[in-house]
């Protein structure tokens, strides 16, 4: 007698693809950064910096609004922002594939955590991205 299996993935199938995501993620992340930083040094090379004082709202970029506007112009810092956004998300998809995966096994109690986890992220970050 075969026993039919309730999984459409193996395991294995679902942690390569999840650390596929992991890496593109943190790639693509790293490459937008870059490109974001060539193009902030190729416009401001000239700038001086005053280290005496800082202010961390100077830039407007403290809200994904503000970054999205700033990705319209091709700004440099926005779009280095815009990169670091992607790292921030790259975990928060893959606890996303994670409860998607484990509703396709019919794994009811992984994807009640699943939930709480994305559930917890989302609360922490919702004061930073809406601004």
């Amino acid at each position: 007698m075969i026993k039919e299996s309730k999984n459409f993935f193996a395991d294995k199938d679902i942690q390569v693809i999840l650390g596929t995501l992991l890496r593109v993620g943190v790639i693509s992340s790293m490459t937008v950064v870059f490109i974001g930083g060539l193009i902030y040094l190729f416009f401001n090379y000239a700038n001086v910096v005053d280290y005496d004082k800082f202010d961390s709202g100077k830039s407007g970029l403290s809200s994904v609004g503000a970054i999205f506007e700033g990705l319209k112009t091709m700004d440099g810092a926005a779009i280095i922002q815009f990169g670091t956004l992607l790292l921030i998300f790259t975990p928060v998809a893959r606890v996303v594939f994670s409860v998607f995966s484990f509703l396709i096994e019919r794994d009811y109690l992984y994807v009640l955590i699943g939930l709480m986890v994305l559930s917890i992220i989302l609360y922490s970050l919702s004061d930073k991205l809406v601004g």
